[in-house]
């Protein structure tokens, strides 16, 4: 059963104290029961208000170990209150904004925020189906001396958008190094299962999908009167919904490096645009957090996921 806050009183009256956020993260790492994360074994003796001893193995645990809460000198409470604001602002939230709330410096709101987006990633999540649009948009500026396809300086981002009716469904964004076939193809192969209809553009890129599995529908836009938008709406809506969103909450100042983690969070609010209450992406937000391995500030800095020489987008 989901159980989460759905106002902010009620998040306020329940998450007050260290000790009522450690076991709401003890119900959502083990719904079932502690299993040890050494030997799986269930059966254990409470050390502390902080630590499990297994009874099998002896080994220590943390409701928090293993997780993006390991190791922080940050309260719980703290942790609590910056996961409900930021899921519970339509358009999300800058570092700046999350400093002003929280009080805190802006390292610490700016690590916080990707922490969050890294948890924003639902472990084996299901891919796309049914029949899926796909197409690439850019960030960045006008390139003088370029063709077609090709960047410089730019960012080149392949988005799906599976139908629901006339209406957009899930989606998936990831940024690109180029317009290949093997970086659009790898791209629909880990976010569209196979046997899905895919419809694109009559780009060479999505030539011989069929022989990884998919229907492949092409609109070739030169025999068309309709304008690319007309032609494939769904993806279109999102690119441009996309580009007002960096451009609205953060002033589009994301650095190439860290844009997928910004895509994964415009995904994860997407995906979840329909929720009743905001409370359930702060309940699905904390449920992916403590199933997720922790990650360092200095890491976060120098990650940079599948792509580099990345350039700052203006």
């Amino acid at each position: 059963m989901e159980d989460y806050p759905k106002t902010l009183v009620e998040f306020e009256s329940r998450f007050s104290t260290e000790e009522s956020c450690r076991h709401y993260l003890v119900q959502l790492r083990w719904p079932e029961g502690f299993r040890c994360p050494r030997c799986d074994g269930a059966k254990h003796w409470k050390l502390s208000d902080l630590c499990i001893q297994c009874a099998s193995c002896n080994y220590q645990a943390t409701v928090t170990a293993g997780t993006i809460f390991q190791d922080t000198h940050l309260p719980l409470t703290v942790w609590f209150r910056a996961m409900w604001w930021v899921t519970s602002q339509k358009d999300g939230a800058s570092a700046l904004g999350l400093k002003r709330i929280l009080g805190c410096s802006y390292k610490t709101a700016w690590m916080l925020l990707h922490k969050f987006r890294r948890a924003m990633v639902r472990p084996g999540r299901d891919p796309l189906s049914g029949n899926v649009e796909v197409d690439e948009t850019y960030l960045g500026g006008l390139e003088e001396g370029l063709r077609g396809r090709q960047i410089e300086d730019k960012a080149l981002i392949a988005i799906a958008a599976q139908f629901e009716g006339k209406k957009i469904g899930r989606i998936r964004m990831r940024r690109v190094l180029d317009a290949s076939a093997e970086s659009l193809q790898t791209f629909i192969q880990e976010s569209i299962e196979p046997g899905s209809v895919v419809y694109t553009d009559g780009w060479t890129g999505y030539a011989g999908l069929e022989s990884n599995g998919y229907h492949h529908k092409v609109t070739v836009l030169a025999r068309k009167k309709k304008s690319p938008s007309d032609l494939l709406p769904r993806v279109h809506r999102i690119a441009s919904l996309l580009k007002r969103w960096l451009m609205g909450t953060h002033q589009g100042a994301i650095s190439h490096e860290h844009l997928d983690y910004y895509l994964d969070e415009y995904v994860f609010r997407f995906n979840r645009r329909a929720s009743q209450y905001r409370g359930k992406l702060f309940y699905r937000l904390i449920q992916q957090a403590v199933q997720i391995s922790p990650v360092t500030f200095s890491r976060i800095r120098q990650n940079v996921r599948g792509l580099r020489h990345g350039k700052h987008i203006r």
